[in-house]
């Protein structure tokens, strides 16, 4: 097994572009929890994405890239990425869309302290100062989505939904860097979609009929186990776009963390935070608070700060020529 790269540059364009996706995917998905299950959602996004993600494992090398000498950790980080997708939709369809973001990012912060003991990547007192502000930012925002105008009628199970999903995305990441080196972003977006596929067609056998949804009135739980309905209208665009985005997003991160140091590219994951303050005034109407733009300041103050400092760590020395005076 090879050495992990290390293109901080390149790592961070990629997470960047994985980012802006992630923002559309959470969008659609929010739009259409009100009609159908999310294991019906899940399947039919992970079916057209892995489709999508075959085309970038043939542009990567061919259907041979697809071989893998460690299928178990795949599993595993497949499992992984499905539980914190899940929980963090399941959030979705109870809280507003920048209250579920909010209490998910916590997950930069955690695969940064998490790639020190399972990576042993270097983090300095001045990166690690600039992540625990950006960290102080996201509370910021927090403090101002938990004021008067919060539902007071979410369950702590509801809220603590996007704090698992945060830390497993954030050990997802830590095994996406460590299985890297091994293998090709592409291979591993299509291990990622394979695994939703299987997933979401068991929730289909199990409660696919709707039998369950009947028994609560959670709209978390309903989300899980409402009965599938089939596409209509413009839904079907969205279903495919949803689709098409996924393969984006697979692609993209696992490149960002092939590419790049865990603790060098996380606080980027921030940038979506600001995105689904936007999406929320465009199409709920939600207009930032002063409170949640010094947040907003604080996390890409912060962001910005480890890629200069990150390009100033990798810039080549140049010696200086000494002069004699004869």
């Amino acid at each position: 097994m090879g050495e992990a790269q290390n293109r901080p540059t390149a790592g961070i364009l990629f997470l960047i572009v994985g980012v802006i996706a992630i923002t559309f995917n959470d969008l659609m998905i929010k739009l259409l929890s009100g009609g159908y299950p999310l294991h019906e959602i899940v399947f039919i996004r992970s079916s057209i994405g892995i489709m999508a993600s075959l085309v970038f494992v043939y542009l990567e090398g061919g259907f041979q890239i697809l071989r893998t000498k460690t299928p178990g950790l795949h599993l595993l980080r497949g499992i992984i990425i499905v539980i914190s997708n899940m929980t963090y939709f399941a959030a979705l369809a109870a809280l507003p869309l920048a209250d579920a973001t909010a209490l998910f990012f916590v997950a930069p912060l955690l695969i940064t302290l998490l790639s020190i003991p399972l990576l042993g990547e270097k983090v300095g007192a001045w990166r690690l100062g600039a992540v625990v502000a950006g960290f102080v930012g996201v509370l910021l925002m927090m403090l101002a989505w938990r004021g008067d105008e919060a539902p007071a009628d979410v369950p702590f199970i509801v809220l603590a939904l996007p704090i698992v999903a945060a830390l497993t995305y954030a050990l997802n990441q830590i095994m996406t860097r460590k299985l890297g080196v091994a293998s090709k972003a592409s291979a591993m977006s299509v291990y990622i979609q394979l695994t939703f596929i299987v997933v979401s067609l068991t929730f289909f056998v199990v409660a696919g009929d709707g039998r369950f949804a009947s028994e609560t009135t959670n709209e978390s739980l309903q989300f899980l186990l409402r009965a599938w309905v089939m596409p209509e209208g413009n839904d079907r665009w969205v279903f495919a776009a949803l689709g098409l985005n996924s393969a984006v997003i697979g692609y993209c991160l696992g490149q960002a963390y092939r590419l790049a140091d865990a603790a060098t590219i996380a606080p980027f994951e921030y940038l979506g935070l600001p995105l689904a303050v936007f999406w929320g005034w465009l199409i709920w109407a939600e207009f930032p608070a002063p409170l949640v733009l010094a947040g907003i300041a604080l996390i890409m103050g912060s962001g910005l700060f480890v890629f200069v400092r990150e390009r100033i760590k990798t810039r080549p020395m140049i010696k200086k020529r000494v002069h004699r005076r004869y």
